[in-house]
């Protein structure tokens, strides 16, 4: 299931596929937030560095961010508005600091693509990325292929094949591309490779059923 790749294809112009990340404002903040936690899973206990202290300092600071937010019902709807998802999403979004975030771009082959390195926080098997993790940016590239490939749905089935452990701290290419749509039922593929290999490859059906959005 392997997808050709074309290296020398390029970025073309279309849909926007993600958000830019800003320097600035909750983004800077966000990527400020993947530095700490990065950080307290090196630094675990044996750094001797006074956890309990970064613990409260870190409660302050989410008390003060809670304390001036708006309503949940509120943030649901602003946060679909403008950009949409590709704003909060835990795979691309600048705004999310579960997010790696993965860049990525459509070519002109029709496929999209992202070069991403993960660290620490996805860490499954000892240096390898958690096989959930490899699902998680997988199903979300497919869902991007979709948008570019013209016809989106929402996942139905996702099947995973493991070839070889995803490794940590290394640049990692994900790929996506739709392949058929019969009707409502739309097939896509997809895979990441890691020097040269590739790693896992993703088979998904999607239906096209729009759900609706928080108003």
């Amino acid at each position: 299931m392997s997808i050709p790749c074309d290296e020398s294809t390029t970025a073309v112009t279309g849909p926007r596929l993600v958000a830019e990340p800003h320097k600035d404002g909750v983004d800077a903040a966000v990527d400020a937030a993947r530095r700490v936690v990065t950080a307290l899973l090196r630094a675990g206990d044996g750094t001797g560095a006074d956890m309990n202290g970064i613990a409260a300092r870190l409660d302050a600071v989410a008390d003060g961010l809670t304390e001036k937010a708006s309503s949940m019902e509120t943030r649901l709807a602003e946060m679909w508005r403008g950009e949409g998802i590709t704003r909060h999403d835990p795979v691309t979004g600048p705004e999310n600091a579960l997010a790696p975030p993965l860049h990525l771009h459509g070519k002109e082959d029709g496929s999209v693509e992202g070069v991403v390195t993960l660290g620490l926080p996805y860490q499954g098997p000892p240096g390898h990325v958690h096989g959930g993790i490899s699902a998680l940016l997988l199903d979300h590239t497919l869902g991007v292929a979709n948008h570019w490939g013209g016809l989106s749905g929402m996942t139905a089935e996702l099947t995973l094949r493991y070839l070889r452990p995803t490794p940590l701290f290394e640049p990692l290419t994900v790929t996506g591309r739709q392949i058929s749509v019969d009707g409502s039922r739309i097939r896509t593929v997809g895979e990441i490779r890691a020097g040269g290999h590739v790693c896992v490859t993703a088979a998904g059906l999607f239906i096209d059923k729009q759900l609706p959005r928080p108003s």
